[in-house]
């Protein structure tokens, strides 16, 4: 069947999820949630913090997709409560996991590539490292904090220097760390290469390339599947102090590639279904908002598409399957009630709408992400408020009873895991540094802006009339007042941005 894809003013979103683990929902009555809270007041709540990479919420089962089935993330949600709204801080993956780990906006720090936020923030504690400096065993496991994908990742290396697979890791943050290094484009099986490949003469390559390879070998042949090995191995063992342990996928990020059962199915390919396309759509938008990877620029014919999309939809089963069993390893070891889990992804990703593939514009697409909290004792509900990743480390650092540090620029949004009709943002914030271009996300208005005097451009979309982005009334004069209004609101944010304790370079 071809992909079904619920699109509302909703569904279009990414969806913040908080899971309540009990054995079944509604399970939980008072008297058991006191004793939860009881026990948490002896001992802390360990952290378990799940990211794929490159993952759009549309393409998970539990968000309204039809065709990829994501049964472990599903289970994950299905117990929860879901945020409607869920944003990055940053479109591609250094200055988005710069941001969310260190607690500062990418504009704060200037993290706006691929580096490690150390020498910007010094003594300042990371999330994890304010853990660690709490008692807690530190570790990661694969990607967190920026590596790349795939040649950061491939046994061998791709000949540059990526720090025997760190990557631009924060050493300080971890009691210990592991890298997953697998195959990756190189593994033997049945690949093409879709990008910049129109007579089909191109071998499959490295880099950042829109890559098939239904792969030999089993889950374990891989970075994934080594990963959560680790990551089982991790949880079985026994330890006397709480735990935050960080569990990074390296898929879907390209090349999609997983083992070979991972893509039955989605074949053939001719049956995967790509999105709504409308003739003109890119007529009233700055070259600014047209995506750097689109159908046009990577060569892509319709067969190529929808086979890109049936590899994508491949990886997230394959990366779903490994989030299986690390979250079966947590049952089993009987860590549920004792462990908050965490799942997400360092941002969005496109999948062929408005022709834009991969991440980095700020449409919705890619600036929106899944986000699912899994908190022992709390009731599951639905919450539609606007919350970012930046908001993760405060609300954690409460909900396991440590210090909220005033410096950080996120906010606390665990009240909204009580009570989910709670708001404390009017608006989220993301940025995609190498488009000079500024999101603000509002309830009903998107306002993007390229450069901050708008000079590159501006894009306006109505988001309860036009869920899908494409009229953009940045220049009908009927919507001046709302430029105007998201022009001096950007402004605001961008001045609130910048005024932080990083100027002090006495504070710790």
């Amino acid at each position: 069947m071809p992909v079904l894809i619920c699109r509302n003013a909703l569904s279009l979103i990414p969806v913040l999820a908080v899971v309540l683990f009990a054995d079944s929902p509604g399970a939980a009555d008072t008297a058991s949630e006191q004793a939860v809270d009881a026990e948490a007041a002896k001992q802390p709540f360990n952290v378990l913090f799940i990211i794929s990479d490159d993952l759009t919420a549309n393409a998970l089962s539990c968000y309204g997709n039809a065709v990829c089935k994501t049964p472990n993330i599903d289970a994950l949600a299905a117990r929860g409560t879901r945020f409607t709204r869920a944003y990055c801080q940053g479109t591609y993956c250094g200055p988005s996991r710069a941001s969310f780990m260190s607690g500062y906006y990418p504009h704060a720090t200037g993290v706006l590539g691929y580096n490690n936020p150390r020498p910007q923030i010094g003594n300042r504690a990371m999330w994890s490292e304010h853990f660690k400096n709490n008692g807690y065993y530190a570790a990661r496991v694969s990607k967190i904090f920026h590596m790349g994908v795939p040649g950061g990742v491939l046994k061998g290396g791709d000949g540059r220097n990526h720090d025997g697979g760190n990557g631009a890791d924060d050493a300080r943050s971890w009691t210990e760390r592991f890298n997953s290094l697998g195959p990756e484009w190189k593994a033997p099986g049945d690949g093409e290469t879709l990008e910049s490949n129109p007579n089909g003469k191109r071998p499959v390559v490295g880099g950042n390339t829109f890559v098939v390879v239904e792969a030999d070998g089993d889950d374990q042949v891989h970075s994934d599947g080594m990963t959560s090995a680790k990551a089982v191995e991790l949880l079985g063992q026994d330890r006397d102090k709480p735990f935050w342990l960080g569990v990074g996928f390296v898929r879907p990020h390209v090349p999609f590639v997983a083992p070979r059962k991972y893509y039955k199915p989605f074949l053939p390919y001719s049956s995967m279904t790509l999105p709504q396309k409308r003739s003109g759509d890119w007529d009233d938008i700055p070259k600014a908002g047209i995506n750097y990877k689109t159908s046009a620029n990577m060569k892509m014919d319709i067969r190529r598409q929808k086979k890109a999309v049936g590899g994508y939809y491949a990886s997230v089963a394959f990366m779903d399957a490994q989030v299986g069993k690390v979250l079966r390893k947590l049952d089993q070891q009987g860590l549920r009630d004792k462990t908050i889990v965490i799942f997400t992804s360092d941002h969005g990703y496109h999948l062929g709408e408005h022709d834009f593939w991969a991440k980095v514009s700020l449409r919705d697409e890619s600036a929106g992400v899944p986000l699912i909290i899994s908190v022992p004792g709390k009731k599951p509900a639905v919450c539609d408020s606007l919350v970012e990743l930046l908001d993760l480390y405060p609300t954690v650092s409460k909900l396991c009873g440590l210090q909220v540090q005033e410096r950080l620029q996120g906010k606390d949004i665990s009240a909204m895991l009580d009570n989910p009709d709670i708001e404390v943002r009017d608006a989220a914030f993301s940025v995609a540094p190498m488009r000079k271009g500024f999101l603000l996300r509002e309830d009903r208005w998107a306002y993007i802006q390229y450069g901050e005097d708008a000079a590159r451009g501006m894009e306006l979309f109505d988001t309860v009339a036009d869920p899908l982005q494409f009229n953009n009334l940045a220049e009908v004069s009927e919507y001046q007042n709302v430029v105007d209004r998201m022009q001096a609101k950007l402004a605001a944010k961008l001045a609130e941005v910048r005024e932080n304790d990083l100027l002090d370079s006495t504070s710790n």
